[in-house]
Parts: structure tokens; sequence; C-alpha cells
């Protein structure tokens, strides 16, 4: 499972050009599954992303969690995020999660996010989807299970 959190001042996305969700200050998600993920992974980054403190405190240092900080999650299904460029021009997405079994899991993210975040929001899986974002530092940081 691998998350790319980019710290946002807000950020929306839309669909066929009507806005579906939108937050203020937070995180915006690109959250993408491989195949073999599992609740595991689900739980590592749900934990990790609740308890990461990406936020400034007074002394301007990142010290708080979006927790402290009362922020918004709007996630983002991103299943590009394996893509691979190892050959040729065009990516291939072998090692993507299929579609059923990445909405499930994107689903339970999205659930088990929510009991410890107040607000969060997410994208419509398997849509074309616009995300308008002010990313706010910026602040962007790339989270692996591979790599915990």
């Amino acid at each position: 499972m691998k998350i790319v959190v980019q710290r946002v001042k807000k950020a929306s996305v839309s669909v066929n050009g009507q806005v579906l969700n939108q937050i203020n200050v937070g995180y915006l998600l690109l959250v993408g599954f491989k195949t073999g993920d599992t609740s595991t992974e689900i739980d590592y980054m749900v934990k990790k992303i609740s308890n990461s403190r990406l936020f400034e405190d007074d002394m301007g240092k990142m010290n708080l969690s979006i927790q402290e900080i009362n922020g918004e999650i709007l996630s983002i299904s991103q299943f590009t995020l394996y893509a691979s460029t190892k050959k040729g021009n065009r990516p291939s997405f072998t090692d993507s999660e299929e579609p059923n079994l990445a909405e499930e899991h994107y689903d339970e993210f999205n659930q088990k996010l929510a009991e410890i975040v107040t607000i969060v929001k997410p994208g419509q899986f398997g849509s074309d989807m616009d995300v308008e974002l002010i990313n706010d530092g910026p602040v962007t940081i790339i989270f692996d299970t591979e790599k915990k």
C-alpha cells in the first residue's frame, strides 16, 4: 500500500464538472493498493496517517498531528501509484490491486480512518476525477508499507 500525503489549505474533487467533496485545512491523500495488500497494511497506514506530525506548532516546527489541529482529509483512490515504467514508454499497472478488491480496501481504509479523524471525505472510486488543491508548505510525504 502506498499513500502520497499532501498537507493542504484546501482541496476538492470533482466528477463530470460537479464538486463531489471538498475540505479545508488537512490532508489530500492519494491512496494506492498493491496486489496482496490486506487489512494489516490498511491498519498500519491508518495509524501512520492519523499520528504523523506534519502541522506546525507555535514555534513553527512540524509537531502536530491532523487530530491535534482538527484537520480534514480528502482521500482519493490512485491505482497509478503502482505504475511500472521499467520497460518502454507506456506504464504497466500489473502490480496494482484488481479493481474490486482495491475498492473494498479503499472503503475499509476510509472507514477506519474516519474512526480516528473526524472528517474523512472520499473521492469516487474508479471515476475520472479532477482534483484541485492548495498545497501548504508545500509538504508532500510518501508512505509505503514496503518501506516500514
